[in-house]
């Protein structure tokens, strides 16, 4: 007969407007020939899913953390609100350029056009910051408090959020989706932001797919630097750092 074994299901069970997400860990004997099944440990944690459009017709799943509705996936969007378009560039020394003429633009990763499918688009901090709205109508890209209240939330202590560098115990993991990540390194995606491992653009080169995500805040940290977030494959916690503006970073948007 059939050793006992330990088995985990996993259910999504979708409706209206939200998702009932379920662990059971359940044991599996063999007794006289039945089969009985004894859930040992239900955990149910439940997040209400939306969508919003931009302005170029990209629909974006959305997701309900706390008290705050936050886009589940990476922005693609190449216009601003205002419906200017967003300059794209694909060559090293003129994003490195960037910087000194404080000029907004996005690329894909490698610049494979492909990328932005799964990871959205990579875009420098002057977008983030161009008075003509890079987030869809009633939305924004996070400050430095947005982010920190999600963290809260879903973790984070209030005496560990203010740090910079890496903060939390698994809080990273839960944000971090399923699938994508290298190394062994997938999350459990608890709260549906499904963050996926889109890498960044520096001045002559890109790093870090499927290993690394950054997220620009909008929250200035000095002259030259922007505080971002950041979760990678090998770290189970959330980096609150700072970088130069002239990076190419993946944008969550957030609702007003």
């Amino acid at each position: 007969s059939k050793k006992a074994e330990d088995y985990i299901f996993k259910f999504d069970v979708i409706g209206d407007n939200f998702t009932n997400k379920y662990d059971l860990s359940v044991n599996v004997t063999d007794n006289d020939n039945d089969d009985l099944c004894d859930a040992e440990e239900i955990l149910i944690n439940t997040y209400q899913v939306d969508s919003v459009t931009d302005i170029d017709g990209n629909v974006y799943k959305t997701v309900k953390i706390g008290n705050q509705w936050w886009m589940a996936e990476n922005l693609k969007v190449t216009h601003y609100r205002d419906g200017s378009e967003i300059p794209m560039v694909t060559d090293s020394s003129e994003w490195s350029q960037l910087r000194s003429l404080q000029k907004g633009a996005y690329c894909y990763y490698d610049n494979v056009d492909t990328n932005t499918n799964i990871y959205g688009n990579l875009y420098n901090w002057y977008v983030v910051s161009d008075s003509s709205n890079i987030a869809p109508e009633g939305w924004h890209v996070p400050s430095d408090s947005d982010w920190k209240e999600m963290e809260m939330y879903i973790g984070i202590s209030e005496s560990e959020v203010d740090s910079l560098g890496w903060r939390g115990t698994n809080e990273g993991t839960k944000l971090k989706s399923t699938t994508n990540w290298n190394n062994d390194g997938n999350g459990t995606d608890e709260f549906g932001f499904s963050a996926f491992p889109a890498g960044y653009r520096d001045t002559k080169k890109y790093g870090d797919l499927k290993w690394g995500t950054y997220f620009w805040s909008s929250s200035i940290y000095n002259d030259t630097h922007v505080l971002r977030w950041g979760l990678n494959c090998i770290n189970s916690k959330i980096e609150r750092e700072y970088r130069s503006m002239h990076y190419g970073f993946s944008v969550r948007c957030v609702k007003d």
